[in-house]
């Protein structure tokens, strides 16, 4: 396929080879803008459409992307299947916020996800004879997770859960996730995973506890924006 006679895309302005192979993917925008402000040299501004901010700069001599992938799994569908597709990425590495279901885990603490249980319907799109799992990319999750104990960062590493839901109306729903295990829960990771899946690219979800639904603690929109340096260092140590 001739993947550069796709790009522009609507979604995004960038010319085909002004992403780099590995992009670093946070949900919000203001957070793809403090990482390339904040850990990227020479960076460079290759869109803006819809607020969704992208750059490509270099970080210890390599050259990198960072793109915010906006919230919830229709709006990660439609980013990263442009940048497999369309924009020759081969890895995506989503650094997020997330939830947190196991009573083991608790604000700032980081999160590797190996697999992602789903409550939505993305998958149907396949046609699947069964039910899939959306997994990371074995590579890209055994580097994090050596990098995570070379350099003495606590992370934890199991199933989390991608939702449609933000707000459920039964209280107890994320109780019920608990019960197998769910480490924490998010709204992004599975369709990253089924897009790299299906392209045949990699994809990996690294996400800091921003808040405790089951006790209450939270961390501010402040915070969430510019204070999770473990999981964007730690992502961008994998380039």
């Amino acid at each position: 396929m001739n993947e550069s006679k796709f790009t522009p895309t609507p979604h995004i302005e960038a010319k085909y080879g002004d992403f780099a192979e590995t992009v670093i993917m946070p949900g919000d925008p203001l957070r793809a803008s403090h990482i390339s402000e904040n850990f990227l040299i020479n960076a460079k501004l290759i869109n803006s459409v819809r607020g969704m901010y992208a750059y490509t700069g270099e970080y210890q001599g390599k050259k990198v992307s960072v793109m915010a992938s906006g919230m919830g799994m229709p709006s990660m569908g439609i980013y990263s299947y442009e940048l497999y597709n369309f924009y020759g990425v081969k890895n995506i590495i989503r650094t997020g916020t997330a939830g947190a279901i196991s009573d083991k885990l608790h604000i700032r603490d980081v999160v590797l996800a190996m697999a992602s249980c789903y409550n939505s319907n993305y998958a149907e799109q396949y046609k699947l004879p069964g039910t899939a799992v959306p997994t990371a990319d074995f590579d890209l999750l055994d580097s994090a997770y050596n990098k995570a104990k070379e350099i003495n960062m606590p992370v934890y590493v199991g199933t989390i859960l991608s939702t449609d839901n933000f707000y459920y109306d039964d209280p107890d729903t994320l109780k019920q996730w608990q019960k197998l295990g769910i480490l924490a829960t998010e709204m992004e990771s599975a369709a990253l995973y089924f897009n790299a899946m299906r392209a045949g690219k990699n994809a990996l979800c690294i996400c800091t506890i921003s808040d405790c639904p089951l006790t209450g603690e939270s961390a501010s929109s402040e915070e969430r924006q510019t204070s999770f340096n473990d999981m964007i260092k730690l992502a961008l140590s994998l380039v």
